[in-house]
């Protein structure tokens, strides 16, 4: 079965086709299409096996990314399919399922209504992908369309790992509580460290940081998300490139009171204006922070070291969580590619059996490998996430059955 995976943001869409039979997984092709900031897009192709192409377009509207998607896999000289009929089911990425969807569904009219609910709860990704989903429809209809929602991983957290303490009738009216983001890939990552460890995936501790614009981090033990750092919304926990993760609920009326700004306006200032972003004045991308400190800019290092010592203290009490860590894995953007990153979150963790090999963390970048040294008691992996993988299974199994 060919199984289409679609992830879109506010400026971006990602995508990957698959063979996938009960016994194989093939990634046919992969993509993206992204906004540069300058009024223009840069769509990259890469089917498997052939070499990567890349354009740089106008895009006039969502719409249009399909057609571009569509187009690059039908192509007559480097498409990997000859008709979209050939696609038999599409998976798309949803970031909140609330309580309600505490697995992948079958998407329908009422499953659209639910997600809808949850929008506001994720500002800066729903929106988008209700309307990917919409349009992928229109496009594939001959398709069945799923909904793998990053919340599922982590629906299986104790209560008292996800009841905050207010009172407790806010969250049997309006179900407020801990989440979790990111669910696809602490879920890859983790599976994927047992299998580099070989031992039962059942029996291990694993901490998984995610450590894109977006993180978030998790605590997997004996296979299931116990805690995470992602909350109600995907404001909560780490400091990320844009959004502020956790603070003194207590700022949110001061700043409201002294700037004289809504409740909805303040929303927007610590999910788009904060973070990294907010701190160093300078940029939300970790790469840009680094070069300017290693320049000599104060305000950068200020960033950069609030960033780190968030995630190692994460990590410590993840360990504390757990009883123990068997595993620590970095993914994601800044996760896979920053061993300066990896370096400062590792550091000082001794205690707990974390030694990290600097020349195997300095020459693991967007590749898969073990940056700990071998006689560390706790083994640190840098593993690409794939949540497209996961995605299409998941896809793949509703399907079939």
């Amino acid at each position: 079965m060919k199984v289409l995976t679609m992830n879109f943001g506010s400026s971006s869409v990602k995508y990957q086709l698959f063979e996938i039979t009960d016994t194989e997984k093939t990634r046919l092709a992969k993509g993206l299409i992204e906004h540069t900031g300058s009024g223009t897009y840069i769509a990259t192709y890469h089917p498997a096996g052939g070499e990567k192409i890349r354009e740089v377009m106008q895009i006039p509207d969502t719409a249009a990314y399909l057609k571009i998607i569509l187009e690059a896999l039908t192509h007559k000289k480097y498409g990997v399919i000859k008709s979209g009929d050939e696609i038999k089911a599409v998976g798309h990425r949803i970031a909140h399922g609330g309580e309600h969807f505490k697995e992948s569904v079958v998407i329908t009219e009422e499953v659209k209504e639910k997600i809808k609910e949850y929008a506001s709860l994720v500002p800066l990704h729903q929106i988008y992908e209700l309307q990917g989903m919409e349009l992928a429809e229109a496009l594939f209809p001959h398709a069945a369309h799923t909904a793998i929602f990053d919340t599922s991983f982590h629906s299986h957290m104790p209560p008292h790992a996800y009841i905050y303490p207010i009172p407790y009738h806010y969250y049997k009216r309006y179900g407020i509580r801990r989440y979790g983001f990111h669910g696809t890939s602490h879920y890859y990552v983790s599976l994927r460290a047992s299998e580099l460890l070989k031992q039962p995936y059942d029996k291990l501790k694993i901490i998984t940081c995610h450590l894109g614009n977006g993180a978030s981090m998790a605590a997997v033990k004996n296979g299931v998300s116990i805690d995470t750092s992602m909350g109600f919304t995907s404001l909560e926990g780490l400091v990320m490139g844009t959004r502020c993760g956790d603070i003194d609920p207590g700022i949110i009326p001061q700043i409201i009171a002294k700037e004289g700004i809504t409740a909805e306006e303040c929303s927007t200032l610590l999910n788009r204006s904060s973070g990294l972003v907010g701190i160093s004045g300078i940029s939300n991308d970790m790469r840009d922070i680094v070069a300017e400190m290693e320049k000599g800019n104060e305000m950068a290092k200020l960033a950069f070291d609030i960033y780190t010592y968030r995630i190692r203290k994460y990590i410590s009490a993840y360990a504390g969580a757990m009883g123990g860590a068997d595993a620590i894995v970095f993914t994601a953007g800044v996760g896979e590619r920053s061993p300066l990153v990896r370096k400062a979150c590792c550091e000082g963790l001794s205690f707990m059996g974390v030694t990290l090999d600097s020349v195997k963390n300095k020459n693991v970048v967007s590749k898969e490998g073990v940056i700990s040294d071998e006689h560390s008691p706790v083994k640190v992996f840098c593993i690409p996430t794939n949540e497209e993988l996961i995605m299409a299974m998941d896809t793949y199994k509703l399907v079939k059955s």
